[in-house]
């Protein structure tokens, strides 16, 4: 449990819901128009702890379990979606392939620094012609002191406009295997030859700073090299495997928010002098709902037994494109199912029951985020294949 008790955690998730239900919607109205995040939203986090959350106790995090932070996860993605995006990266790509990859040296640095946002990273794999896997474009060149000269760009990239380090992926060697191509670096932003360039403005997720970024000759030193040469996609696809579940886990908390919403919209929704919450119609539409959000929660918890029992256990992939794509046809269905329950009403901006037009912009998101439904489904068939159609199961 880290430093909380049961009783404090139940507190804390608590406290995470009244703070994005409360101060980080208020915040969110300029953020739409802005779309950047207030200092105030940095300076409110580091008061509720949500860098430290998920972060290693030996760094000066609590050190919560998988399960935990992904419930911490669920209440955080009740908000507003870019909010929710910092939340899911602060809580695992910001610091995981640094502590899983770095060298002692390197960690002992940074590490730390996690704990209240000195540091803040972005993940550079996508790239406009180059996909996100083995086709990447992105160069480093090991010079003669064994330093490395990166030259490309990428593209689609969060948190460029506040992050002080960039997770860089990279082709070192060129002719070797798909699995071998790739390298990873965990590169400060003011080093010279990194560049950022603008996006257009966001249909969702607003604040989360997107944009693309463009490497001239930049020198890394060989110390920021995760793991050994040609490690790279190795790094990016175990990464991205536990970061999945966090989407899984934010599409949770978004369906959860939007079933509750519609309850009370059905309620309150008069037609023919009785409320359309008793007409059986509006209850199919409830009934599918919990359905799917119930068996998302419970696939989201399998994962969670799974990779605490073991990190690298052979069904972590798997089962995390498993809800990864699990999540994005639940919060598909559930948020047209609240629109239709809403009507005409759920389609502007402000509505007293909740931010019903924002939430169905924000979720669309998740289609996209750590892989398109295509690339969940290929993991899934590649592993289901090789385990011969079986899934082991913890008690």
């Amino acid at each position: 449990m880290g430093k909380l008790t049961p009783q404090e955690f139940e507190s804390y998730l608590k406290e995470l819901r009244a703070f994005v239900e409360g101060p980080c919607e208020e915040m969110q109205a300029d953020i739409e128009v802005t779309n950047k995040f207030p200092q105030e939203f940095y300076d409110q986090c580091n008061e509720h702890n949500i860098y430290r959350m998920s972060l290693p106790e030996e760094y000066g995090g609590w050190g919560l379990s998988e399960l935990e932070t992904l419930k911490c996860q669920e209440e955080f993605s009740r908000g507003p979606g870019g909010m929710r995006m910092h939340m899911h990266f602060a809580q695992d790509l910001n610091w995981r392939p640094l502590y899983d990859y770095g060298s002692e040296e390197l960690k002992a640095e940074l590490m730390p620094k996690f704990q209240d946002k000195s540091i803040f990273s972005a993940w550079c794999l996508t790239e406009a012609t180059g996909g996100t896997g083995a086709d990447l474009h992105t160069t480093a060149v090991k010079d003669e002191n064994g330093d490395y000269v990166l030259n490309g760009e990428k593209w689609l990239i969060s948190f460029t406009d506040m992050n002080t380090h960039s997770y860089i992926h990279a082709v070192t060697d060129p002719d070797a295997d798909p699995d071998h191509r790739l390298s990873t670096f965990y590169v400060p932003v003011d080093t010279p030859g990194y560049e950022v360039t603008p996006m257009p403005h966001m249909m969702g997720c607003r604040g989360a700073g997107h944009t693309g970024l463009k490497f001239t000759n930049m020198k890394v030193d060989k110390k920021y090299l995760l793991g050994e040469e040609g490690q790279g996609m190795e790094i990016a696809m175990h990464s991205l495997a536990v970061s999945r579940v966090h989407i899984a886990a934010s599409n949770l908390g978004m369906a959860q928010r939007m079933l509750e919403i519609s309850l009370a919209r059905a309620a309150d929704r008069i037609t023919f002098g009785k409320p359309i919450l008793s007409r059986q119609a509006i209850k199919m539409k409830i009934a599918n709902m919990q359905m799917y959000i119930h068996a998302l929660r419970t696939m989201v918890y399998d994962f969670c037994k799974d990779y605490m029992h073991e990190p690298n256990g052979a069904y972590i992939a798997e089962k995390a494109a498993c809800c990864k794509l699990f999540s994005i046809d639940t919060t598909r269905l559930v948020s047209d199912e609240m629109l239709e329950i809403f009507g005409g009403d759920g389609y502007f901006e402000d509505n007293p029951f909740g931010p019903v037009e924002r939430l169905y912009r924000d979720c669309r998101a998740m289609w996209l985020e750590e892989g398109a439904p295509t690339v969940q489904r290929i993991t899934i068939a590649r592993d289901c294949i090789k385990h011969g159609g079986t899934m082991a199961y913890l008690d």
